[in-house]
């Protein structure tokens, strides 16, 4: 396949009905090579339904796919095959073993006859499973059932790969192994992963989208979620810590909360810091600073906050 383009992705305005019902409205992804998308969402929020259309297992009722400049409505079998897809419940056939699996999946992708047996071992080497090919798939722990299934979506070397859901049901150690290996997926390909678990998120990705009903509500790298605060803050504390009122006082301080008897929370704005000031106050009144730290917005308080405000909104409206 043609790898030299680094646009992997371009998903424009797509949208889904089911009946009178419209499940997705207008979402727009583009990814480029190398990139790792998070695509996150409470249930019935359209993330499948989503992952489905980009796939081509789903016609959009409006909208624009295109894989590697491919369009995926008028030219599908081309453009399926730069596609690697893992649904979340993988589609393994638990009688085979792991090689007869992997030559058939290989088969499927349209893998040149004399080149499966070596896409079959690249994919069994990649996802951690290289001595198991004789293995029946039934006889498979759930962690390794589930790199199997990783290596059925990457065998012909995708552009793209599609990951729902891929740790669902593993154990602590068998998810650090999935998340390395998409980590090193990532690195030659362009993966979009579906995960509840939010920290997987901010440990694995790039970048994040969130959807909640069937709409795009946030879309950003993870490294500007971070610097991103509806209330910015700092954690400080002293060895003989002032009264709020004084720190308050300080020119950019919005507000202050009591974290302890020596710690205290300090809200500012987003376009003023007063980590410099502070410092200077508290030489200046011998106030002994022990601790300043920057607050980070974790991908977990923009997620409720984006989906739960959203939510009042509905019912609030209804």
């Amino acid at each position: 396949m043609d790898n030299t383009s680094s646009a992997t992705l371009s998903a424009v305005q797509l949208s889904r009905d089911f009946g009178g019902r419209r499940a997705v409205h207008e979402v727009s992804l583009a990814l480029a090579r190398g990139e790792v998308l998070g695509l996150l969402g409470p249930n019935g929020a359209g993330k499948t339904t989503t992952m489905q259309m980009i796939t081509g297992n789903l016609a959009p009722s409006a909208g624009e796919i295109s894989i590697c400049g491919i369009d995926l409505l008028d030219r599908p079998v081309e453009a399926k095959a730069r596609i690697g897809y893992l649904p979340e419940t993988p589609p393994l056939y638990l009688d085979f073993t792991v090689d007869e699996y992997l030559r058939l999946a290989a088969r499927l992708h349209r893998v040149p006859s004399t080149k499966v047996a070596t896409a079959v071992t690249r994919a069994k080497q990649r996802c951690g499973v290289a001595d198991m090919g004789g293995r029946m798939i039934a006889t498979l722990s759930k962690g390794y059932q589930q790199r199997v299934g990783i290596a059925q979506a990457i065998v012909h070397e995708p552009d793209l790969i599609v990951l729902d859901e891929p740790t669902v049901g593993l154990d602590p150690n068998q998810i650090r192994e999935i998340r390395a290996l998409i980590r090193e997926l990532g690195a030659a390909h362009s993966v979009i992963l579906s995960t509840h678990i939010l920290p997987e998120v901010e440990t694995v990705c790039d970048r994040v989208q969130i959807l909640n009903h069937g709409k795009v509500v946030y879309t950003d790298t993870i490294a500007a979620l971070r610097q991103t605060r509806g209330g910015q803050a700092l954690t400080v504390a002293f060895a003989r810590p002032p009264a709020p009122a004084l720190l308050e006082a300080i020119d950019g301080v919005r507000s202050v909360e009591l974290l302890s008897a020596q710690r205290l929370r300090v809200f500012h704005g987003p376009d003023s810091n007063p980590a410099q000031a502070l410092v200077r106050r508290s030489v200046e009144l011998d106030w002994g600073l022990t601790e300043l730290i920057p607050v980070e917005t974790t991908l977990e308080e923009v997620f409720v906050n984006l989906t739960q405000r959203d939510d009042d909104l509905v019912e609030t409206t209804a």
